[in-house]
């Protein structure tokens, strides 16, 4: 079973995404903000994938890329977010960041990009 790791600090976005995968057969874990997303990648969570918001509290998720990255070279990682610009997706890209979403996402789109990514 695929993992996924879900990074948001709306509680209602998370459990929104988080039945969507659950229901697809993935294991989800979650977490409120860039900062507690890393804290359990260093305490050793390996996902298969990681989905995280750009915007948040503590760490954002930029920031959050590119300390991930150090520690999952390969993991594919997805930016999910209400910015469109191609300057905010370009730098994602540059920390390291496989692909872009943007908010509202529905649970099929969401399916389709994760399974997308999944089978790379």
């Amino acid at each position: 079973m695929k993992s996924v790791l879900l990074v948001d600090d709306s509680a209602t976005m998370l459990m929104s995404l988080k039945g969507s995968l659950e229901i697809s057969g993935f294991r989800v874990e979650t977490a409120p903000d860039g900062a507690a997303a890393l804290r359990r990648l260093t305490s050793g969570l390996r996902p298969d994938l990681i989905i995280t918001d750009i915007n948040m509290p503590h760490m954002d998720g930029l920031s959050l890329i590119r300390e991930a990255r150090k520690l999952l070279r390969f993991t594919p990682i997805l930016a999910l977010t209400t910015e469109s610009q191609r300057d905010k997706r370009d730098e994602a890209k540059r920390h390291g960041a496989t692909g872009w979403l943007v908010k509202p996402v529905g649970g099929s789109d969401l399916l389709k990009v994760v399974n997308q990514v999944l089978t790379r």
